[in-house]
């Protein structure tokens, strides 16, 4: 018990600020009507000297770290195969084959840049999956390297820049292309990178285009479990001779894939998955906060323009073969 308390002690210091960032970005959001995770990467990259003390450095390592897996297990509450099933299956292996098809062609297109094709793979799972949640679960399941955490937040930032873009100018798209309400839904569910993003263009349509614009979305979620999967084999692979593997699945890999069959297999109240959203959604925040602390800016700003362009070369791909997809009738 001693133990417990003198760590409790000990992370609360770094822990809070992590609290309190995530509040104000949350505030922030709120109001002025932009991505919370955001903000809460640009409010962490502002108090980034806190890393620097002692006195914060173990709650804020903390909070980027087991905070941000517990948000992403959290995520399997999320899922469930009664929403799946709803869609029909072209829409369920439409989203099943783009995803595969983005982060693959991610890989190539950032090892014919010039990056890490493990860079490709975080953008690309976290364009073709669900943003800044997307970035964070990948990256945490990924090898460490120099600049992990900056990749990470540059990913972080290029999805939720995009995914406010494409909220406004999406719902113009689907007009000028003649898309109904069900098919709208669609390609917003299985294109905008954020969840919030989602029901913004969806809900701004009608109630038949958001509807079906959330459930396409959490389909997408479901492909985070596979992903993350690979991922983590990644790291089991790259691994050094004579040192201790990585276990074959993450503890919060696991308890992700536990809640979505429970999810699945048991009709849960309400306000037990929709309190597991909230707090999921709060780790996230917090742990986004956390890594901006870990983070200068400086470090950001000599990643250059590249990454755009690879993001937003991701994102336009991603957007055409739906709308493709739905002008052909194949959905």
């Amino acid at each position: 018990m001693t133990q417990i308390v003198e760590r409790a002690r000990a992370l609360a210091p770094g822990a809070g600020v992590a609290l309190v960032l995530a509040l104000a970005a949350t505030f922030l959001s709120e109001h002025y009507a932009a991505p919370v995770m955001l903000f809460a990467l640009l409010l962490g990259l502002g108090f980034n000297f806190l890393a620097d003390t002692e006195k914060a450095r173990a709650g804020i390592e903390f909070s980027a770290k087991v905070l941000l897996r517990i948000g992403v297990a959290l995520l399997g509450l999320r899922i469930g195969v009664s929403q799946i099933t709803s869609l029909g299956w072209q829409p369920v292996a439409m989203v099943v084959l783009v995803v595969g098809g983005i982060i693959s062609g991610s890989i190539v297109l950032a090892r014919v840049m010039g990056f890490n094709p493990l860079f490709g793979f975080l953008s690309g799972g976290a364009t073709a999956i669900c943003g800044a949640s997307a970035a964070l679960a990948i990256a945490s399941s990924l090898p460490a390297h120099e600049r992990k955490d900056q990749a990470m937040l540059f990913t972080v930032i290029g999805v939720s820049v995009l995914s406010t873009i494409a909220m406004i100018a999406y719902p113009l798209v689907a007009d000028l292309a003649g898309l109904s309400d069900r098919q709208a839904g669609i390609f917003f569910g299985a294109t905008i990178h954020d969840v919030a993003q989602v029901v913004g263009a969806g809900y701004a349509i009608s109630p038949e285009a958001g509807d079906t614009a959330v459930i396409v979305k959490l389909v997408r979620v479901a492909m985070l479990l596979p992903v993350i999967m690979v991922a983590g084999q990644i790291t089991r692979r790259g691994a050094a001779t004579g040192t201790q593997r990585p276990p074959l699945l993450s503890w919060f890999v696991v308890a992700f894939a536990a809640l979505a069959i429970l999810n699945s297999a048991l009709t849960l109240p309400a306000v037990l998955t929709d309190g597991a959203g909230e707090v999921s959604r709060w780790c996230l925040v917090a742990s986004l906060a956390a890594i901006g602390m870990k983070t200068r800016l400086g470090d950001l700003m000599k990643v250059g323009v590249k990454p755009i362009i690879l993001m937003l070369i991701e994102t336009l791909v991603l957007a055409a073969i739906v709308l493709a997809a739905l002008k052909l009738g194949w959905l």
